[in-house]
């Protein structure tokens, strides 16, 4: 094997392992954050649950108008609304966050014989025969 070969050869084993180690870096970065939006969307999808089986399980409700019944249990209402304008901010892109950069990243990766598990870290795929 010729020395340029040899050095192109471990030119592009370092490269990889810089590549894979920035790839972790971003995904532990990620990581207490994704944590934190999984904990605030559990605690408020526990209100909104509660809140709604407290209101559908008042007996006025079914017997007030609607808007009023939501007035008078203002827990399961502004526990919905809360839901709903995480939903609208992008919670739910937030949680996955992690998982939605390593799909892309192993579809991508695929073009180079190559992939990535959810830590990061790069799975080297043998070439194929032709």
């Amino acid at each position: 094997m010729p020395m340029s070969n040899r050095m192109n050869s471990v030119d592009q084993t370092e490269d990889l392992k810089a590549f894979e180690r920035r790839l972790m870096e971003y995904i532990t970065y990620l990581q207490p954050s994704t944590s934190r939006w999984r904990m605030l969307l559990i605690a408020i999808s526990i209100c909104t649950a509660t809140g709604a089986w407290l209101w559908l399980m008042d007996p006025n409700t079914s017997r007030e108008p609607f808007l009023h019944s939501l007035w008078l249990h203002p827990f399961f209402t502004l526990s919905s609304l809360c839901l709903i304008v995480l939903f609208f901010v992008g919670i739910h892109k937030r949680v996955v966050a992690p998982s939605i950069i390593v799909g892309r990243l192993q579809s991508v990766l695929e073009d180079y014989n190559m992939s990535c598990d959810e830590s990061g870290r790069l799975i080297l795929r043998p070439r194929p025969d032709n």
